[in-house]
């Protein structure tokens, strides 16, 4: 069996708490064969992942493999593998297979994947649900990261912590329409 990413010969290998994949030493991907990853799992419990884990986790600094950005065809059954974006600041994505449910993952996704909490259930990283909530807490992220630049990080956890306050707030749209007149007013 050879590597979906650099076609070099594929070694047994083996991951955290002895999940069974085929390691390719060239390029040190993984493939989980998706019976494997189905065992695996059914062992052990199921951490639920949120999209949260990642927001903490957006800086997470990691370095993805050069072979991230190329498709690739399963090395099972040959059908082309989907691709799931993981949207920290350093983005990257994992692979899965639709036909025979096996996954691929780079150098180092595995670890990232882990760490997120996100390695017992990574089949929901293919979900159009799951991807639509990745971009809306990616584009939150940025949002926030560019308030911190304008207004620097005491006055924007201030701006963070007020606009906390008003979503709770049963009149809360009403406050924030009063600032927004305000702003207006006085800028004229």
């Amino acid at each position: 069996m050879d590597c979906p990413k650099c076609r070099s010969e594929l070694a047994n290998g083996i991951l955290s708490d002895l999940l069974l994949t085929k390691h390719c030493p060239e390029c040190d991907g993984e493939w989980i064969p998706g019976r494997m990853y189905q065992a695996w799992r059914s062992e052990r419990p199921a951490i639920p992942s949120s999209h949260d884990a990642i927001l903490q986790n957006y800086d997470l600094h990691y370095s993805p493999s050069p072979y991230d950005t190329k498709a690739a065809n399963c090395p099972e059954c040959r059908s082309i593998m989907a691709r799931g974006k993981i949207s920290l600041k350093q983005p990257f994505y994992v692979e899965h297979c639709l036909a025979c449910g096996g996954i691929w993952c780079d150098r180092g996704e595995w670890d990232v994947l882990e760490r997120l909490q996100l390695h017992t259930n990574i089949t929901q990283i293919f979900s159009g649900g799951w991807q639509a909530q990745a971009r809306a807490s990616h584009m939150n992220a940025l949002e926030r990261q560019a308030v911190i630049d304008k207004v620097g990080v005491e006055m924007a956890q201030r701006v963070f912590d007020l606009a906390e306050i008003l979503v709770k707030h049963p009149n809360g749209d009403f406050a924030a329409a009063y600032l927004m007149r305000r702003f207006d007013r006085d800028k004229s």
